[in-house]
């Protein structure tokens, strides 16, 4: 299993970001051709400059590549300066069991 992980960092208000992720991102993601799963971690407790994280799960790096070269992936990725700009960081990864 592949990973897509972006990692947000705390936005300026929060309510408004939570609200977009919600209501307009989320969507557009689940919309990924080949997205086995998306897992979204809110960052609870003092002091993270970690606001959330998102890993989206795909059969192998293949998949992943062609999810994000698609119309659907290309519409992900032109989403996050509408509510992300300068706070996240997009990250790829191999997901074992330990």
């Amino acid at each position: 299993m592949t990973k897509a992980i972006a990692v947000y960092r705390q936005p300026n208000d929060a309510k408004s970001f939570d609200a977009y992720y919600a209501e307009t991102h989320t969507p557009l993601v689940k919309k990924m051709p080949g997205l086995r799963r998306l897992e979204v971690t809110k960052m609870t407790g003092p002091g993270s400059d970690v606001y959330q994280v998102a890993e989206l799960y795909f059969d192998d790096a293949g998949a992943r590549e062609s999810a994000l070269a698609s119309r659907e992936g290309k519409a992900v990725v032109d989403d996050l300066p509408k509510f992300a700009a300068g706070i996240v960081s997009i990250y790829f990864g191999e997901g074992r069991e330990a």
